[in-house]
């Protein structure tokens, strides 16, 4: 049977049926600290099978079933499921008939728009009300998917999108999320908003992009297009091509600008995040501890315990290292660059086991004030606003490969905006 991760209990701002939090601490931890808006953002779990649900957005996601093992999941360097599609392998209500399963339906939509630019059917698997999250702001339609489709072909005609893995969570009741990672490859032979003479350079940049969907629409998308890397393979300078961004924007006093850091409250230290309460490896647990104490308690010990020693890691813009130290390097940067930065958690889902191994999908936001060295030059004392995808998979309770994106263009955009200041990348 698949396993779930169950319901929030009831809060002041949503319905959402039993979570428990624990009141006595057990002899093994350290005992619960005064309850924080961070804690109260990271719940922990129950085992009760959640029942039907509707399916929720972005302010706090339902439980959802995870998958205890991979028959359904993609082929490893095919792009393709594991199986020939042969009928319907799972229950999938309102889902064309053509669909075998989740991930048959992710990957051969995405082809079907961006392989054969059957734009039009946008119209068929989006919902008129779509949700979309991007590395470059927030957007509301469907006709603004369907636009920065078409510009996107019109400047990279013959753009390919090759799946790389697709993790996934849900049922027919619940609705589907689906973690989908793709390389996108092709070459800059059209007019581009940052480049508007064609260059004729390729590009190879892999994307992130986590959907919610019920009957057949998508009503909820977070991707990441990793557009710095993209500017960077055309030779376009991206802090340029960010302040530009930026000042076509309208300027008003935004939540990024007024946000408080919820890391630290009434001066209280960080504390660390909670042992686990039982025997065996609890994936969840695991990955919330992780980004708990690396993040706002600053443990870079914490790598050290949750990384296999020789990690492979892929970052924004694309990064690539191999080993701990190359995570601890990244981490510290971005703590260097955002000295008060405080992160949540957002959602985690998985699947696998114990023995197979997990892979999970990790959606985070944070914030933070731009007022020290690291990743991008002299400090300019901005507020800036942070969200990111992860793709962790764990072998033997370590995680032995991290693919992780956050929006590093809009975050430029945030710094530089009517600032002439030198950056780098």
């Amino acid at each position: 049977m698949p396993a779930s991760n169950p319901t929030p209990e009831k809060t002041p701002s949503a319905e959402v049926p039993s979570i428990q939090k624990r009141t006595e601490p057990a002899a093994d931890r350290l005992p619960d600290p005064a309850p924080t808006l961070l804690q109260e953002s990271t719940p922990f779990w129950t085992a009760e099978t959640p029942g039907a649900v509707a399916p929720g957005g972005s302010a706090w996601p339902p439980p959802r079933t995870m998958p205890t093992d991979f028959s359904i999941a993609i082929n490893p360097g095919t792009g393709q499921p594991k199986q020939s599609p042969t009928g319907r392998r799972q229950p999938m209500r309102g889902y064309e008939e053509q669909y075998a399963d989740i991930i048959d339906y992710c990957v051969r939509v995405t082809d079907r728009i961006w392989e054969d630019q059957d734009v039009g059917y946008i119209y068929d698997t989006y919902a008129a009300g779509v949700r979309l999250h991007d590395d470059r702001g927030w957007k509301y339609g469907v006709e603004s998917v369907v636009e920065g489709t078409v510009a996107t072909l019109n400047a990279f005609p013959d753009s390919r999108h090759y799946a790389d893995d697709v993790i996934w969570a849900g049922d027919e009741q619940q609705g589907f999320v689906t973690s989908h990672r793709a390389l996108n490859i092709g070459h800059q032979t059209g007019p581009w908003r940052y480049a508007p003479e064609p260059t004729s350079k390729p590009i190879r940049i892999w994307v992130l992009a986590n959907c919610v969907s019920r009957e057949n629409l998508f009503y909820e998308e977070w991707v990441l297009y990793n557009t710095a890397a993209r500017l960077l393979q055309l030779g376009i300078d991206v802090a340029d091509a960010a302040r530009d961004y930026a000042a076509a924007q309208p300027t008003m006093l935004d939540d990024h600008q007024q946000s408080e850091i919820d890391r630290l409250l009434a001066g209280r230290n960080p504390r660390r995040y909670e042992l686990p309460s039982g025997d065996g490896f609890d994936v969840e647990h695991a990955v919330r501890a992780l980004f708990h104490d690396l993040y706002n308690r600053r443990d870079f010990s914490a790598i050290e315990r949750a990384y296999a020693q020789n990690v492979r890691w892929h970052g924004t813009s694309n990064r690539e290292g191999r080993g701990r130290a190359v995570v601890k390097g990244m981490a510290r940067n971005l703590l260097a660059t955002f000295p008060d930065l405080g992160l949540t958690v957002d959602e985690v889902y998985w699947m696998g086991n114990d023995d197979e191994g997990y892979s999970v999908s990790v959606r985070w936001s944070a914030a933070g004030t731009h007022r020290g060295l690291g990743l991008y030059g002299a400090a300019t004392g901005r507020r800036v606003h942070l969200w990111g995808i992860s793709q962790l998979y764990f072998k033997a309770g370590r995680i032995v490969e991290d693919w992780s994106l956050f929006n590093e263009f809009d975050v430029l955009a945030q710094i530089l905006g009517g600032s002439a200041t030198p950056t780098r990348l």
